[in-house]
């Protein structure tokens, strides 16, 4: 592997015209295509072998020409202080615009308030529902505007008027001006790290350049393979911090090799065959995080894993083939400004052999016990709000008090009481029954009576006579547990009130049950997923590391950090602690697929910091170190660049705090905070504290092992021997220009 990649980066480095300009072309060439391509048919979310998808499925087959995943908007209305909405003046205002919001070609229906009851009990409060035939992303901006002009002149009567469902919603952004900031601290920390601007640019040039590649390849195959916006955001957020990290290290490891004497283009070489090479096993366990949501089945979380993984495996091939042909260009730009004078001080520090990571390192083998206890205690004390976790899917209730929907939502709740924003749909299937209507009846009759409903409504039946569906209002809040148990209970009751139906059947489903039976399903996928990832790569770590205990030492401090950082998630979104710093106004569940998403995106960035810091200490130990002093080599070549890496991650993370929405604040926050845990905790503390421990042991493989594994060389042993150290002075030459270019 370190040979074939060594002569990658030499070609790369000779030949770096025709490499950039065909990474320019690629470029180009896939824009082009997705600004033709036309854009993906919105497929919703769906959830296959959960009973709310199949309730959906049902009445899309027997309600023909309405969605069952049609987009909606509830339409509010509060009257003045001291009026009522049944005021004459109020209550034509109203019906005013019901009657224009109907007067639209993509609109199902729109539901007078004072036909359907929706009117609170005082009269100040009551509710417009109107319907769309198809979901929220496929609603034109003219229908949009034709709901709007209605709205707008009910407000000029006087009515306070708010709109929740997902008609009219704001689409949840990124991070926006944090993002960008975000940004902005990344290249900072590069440039402190590199002291070069050429050296700080050129990771930030290769990760831009790769992510525009990957959306714009996401655009041109969202068609075809039906990728929605949000299929690009996890890509465009691993893209760019895997992208930085892997060129950092490129580039950290050529100014090594030129320190040492090397030519530039033989620097070139040895970097790409050494870092190289651990950039490939630590994309390659990313991608197998990434790839692996496919396991939980939900097809939009497997279309973000696989666009997110392609997104890294662009990175891997651009911090390959793209910046060492970038190298050649800024041979001499990339090094430190003393480096390119050859100063006294400069020489002087490269002959150091004592740095703050070294430093640090020789400390912790000194007391590897203290620091291993204080370690592990530390992220079991930030992992105990775990044992309070409750998932669920937010929703208006946990947007900012800014929005409508919020306003809507809270109006709602303080006119009809906190259930009547989670109805639960119950669908009837009446077709083999001999008296549908007397049968839905009984359904209907039976659900009313259980504990925890408030109402239920008349049912609507399809045109066949054969189908019927009705609201049920509970008594409790969409996100609070009794109505997930109030939800189970009606299912639980389910064979004794189908008995009386002579051959009617019905399901449970709506929003409130959908976002229940979601997080069900994740929860049980979580440890299947969690076997087949950390079962692949600890196969893959074995084959780098040629170790057992390595391996699984990884797998175990992944655990501790994943655990830690979603401790701290419910600390925050749940329990509230620290909440308003994040702006974060409403406390809630955590969002179903947050566990999963910390899962696998974690797993994979703390196997980056696992390769690029261990990998550095086994090559010490391979070309004759002891084993604690391997320790202590591998963190003075590599803990800064980790620490760097580390850094620019949680500054890209960060930068999604700063968004609108509360799950990408969770999200990014999550995120964050786990490598804080990884890089800092684990990788930083606790590898060093086991490592100094196990000594040799630490090395140890069986025989039998040694002889079947592949040798495959990361630690660039071959290359050491084949490839001795230069002069210094000669190394600073410029590179002479590739014979086809003269």
């Amino acid at each position: 592997m370190a040979t074939f990649l060594y002569h990658v980066g030499r070609l790369a480095f000779r030949w770096r015209w025709f490499v950039t300009l065909l990474w320019i072309a690629a470029l180009a060439a896939v824009g082009v295509a997705a600004a033709k391509a036309p854009a993906a048919a919105s497929d919703g979310f769906t959830m296959p072998g959960i009973e709310s998808q199949k309730a959906f499925d049902l009445l899309e087959e027997r309600f023909p020409g309405s969605a069952a995943d049609g987009a909606s908007a509830r339409i509010v209305f509060v009257a003045p202080n001291g009026e009522k909405v049944t005021a004459t003046e109020n209550k034509a205002a109203i019906e005013k615009l019901v009657d224009e919001a109907s007067d639209s070609s993509q609109v199902a229906s729109a539901v007078d308030p004072f036909q359907a009851k929706a009117v609170s009990k005082d009269a100040t409060t009551a509710y417009a529902t109107v319907s769309f035939k198809v979901p929220a992303a496929d609603l034109t901006d003219a229908s949009k505007k034709h709901l709007e002009s209605a709205i707008d002149v009910a407000r000029d009567a006087g009515l306070t008027i708010e709109v929740g469902g997902d008609a009219l919603a704001t689409q949840p952004s990124a991070g926006g001006s944090a993002e960008a900031i975000g940004i902005a601290i990344a290249a900072l920390v590069l440039l402190i790290t590199f002291g070069s601007l050429a050296a700080a640019g050129l990771p930030l040039l290769t990760a831009i350049l790769g992510v525009g590649l990957s959306m714009a390849s996401i655009m041109a195959l969202s068609s075809a393979f039906g990728l929605s916006d949000t299929t690009g955001t996890l890509a465009t957020m691993l893209g760019l911090a895997c992208g930085i990290d892997y060129a950092l290290f490129v580039v950290s490891r050529y100014r090594e090799e030129r320190a040492k004497g090397h030519d530039p283009r033989e620097a070139a070489g040895m970097a790409a065959g050494t870092a190289g090479s651990a950039v490939v096993f630590a994309g390659l366990t990313v991608v197998i995080a990434l790839a692996g949501l496919s396991v939980v089945g939900i097809p939009l979380l497997t279309k973000m894993g696989l666009a997110a993984a392609g997104a890294v495996l662009v990175s891997v091939l651009i911090c390959l083939t793209l910046v060492p042909a970038v190298l050649g260009f800024w041979a001499n730009a990339v090094l430190s400004r003393g480096v390119r004078r050859n100063s006294r001080r400069s020489r002087r520090k490269q002959q150091q052999t004592e740095n703050g990571g070294s430093r640090w390192a020789r400390i912790v083998v000194r007391h590897p016990l203290p620091v291993l206890l204080l370690g592990v205690a530390g992220l079991g004390v930030m992992a105990t709000p775990v044992m309070d976790l409750q998932l669920g899917m937010p929703g208006d209730e946990a947007k900012a008090t800014s929005t409508t929907e919020r306003r809507a939502y809270d109006a709602l709740a303080e006119g009809f009481g906190p259930g009547f924003n989670g109805p639960l749909s119950i669908v009837v299937d009446a077709k083999g029954s001999d008296d549908a209507k007397s049968a839905v009846a009984r359904i209907s009759k039976d659900i009313a009576a259980t504990d925890g409903v408030v109402s239920v409504s008349p049912a609507r039946f399809n045109q066949a006579g054969d189908t019927a569906v009705f609201s049920v209002t509970p008594s409790t809040a969409p996100t609070d547990e009794k109505t997930k148990d109030l939800v189970q209970t009606i299912r639980d009751e389910r064979p004794g009130i189908e008995s009386k139906t002579s051959g009617a059947s019905f399901e449970v489903t709506g929003k409130t049950a959908l976002d229940i039976d979601v997080a069900e399903k994740v929860q049980s996928a979580l440890i299947p997923y969690l076997a087949v990832v950390v079962g692949l790569a600890i196969v893959l770590l074995l084959l780098v590391f040629r170790s057992l205990l390595v391996p699984l030492k990884a797998a175990l401090g992944f655990l501790l950090s994943v655990l830690a950082a979603l401790g701290a998630v419910v600390a925050v979104f749940q329990q509230g602690h620290g909440a308003e710093l994040l702006g974060v106004e409403t406390t809630g569940p955590i969002m179903s697929m947050m566990p999963i998403f910390l899962v696998g995106i974690v797993f994979g960035l703390a196997m980056d910091y696992e390769v690029f810091l261990v990998s550095r200490m086994r090559e010490a130990y391979v070309h004759g170190d002891g084993a604690k002093q391997a320790v202590v080599t591998g963190f003075r070549h590599s803990a800064r660049v980790v620490v760097a890496a580390a850094l620019i991650m949680m500054a890209v993370f960060s930068g999604f705090i700063g968004a609108g929405e509360s799950m990408i604040k969770m999200i990014g926050f999550g995120l964050a905070i786990a490598v804080f845990f990884d890089a800092f905790v684990v990788r930083m503390a606790i590898v060093p504290a086991i490592l100094s421990l196990l000594g040799d042991k630490a090395w140890y493989l069986p025989r039998l092992l040694d002889r079947l594994l592949p040798d495959i060389d990361v630690e660039g042993e071959k290359l050491s021997r084949r490839h001795p150290v230069g002069d210094t002075d000669a190394a600073l030459r410029p590179e002479p220009e590739p014979v086809s270019a003269r």
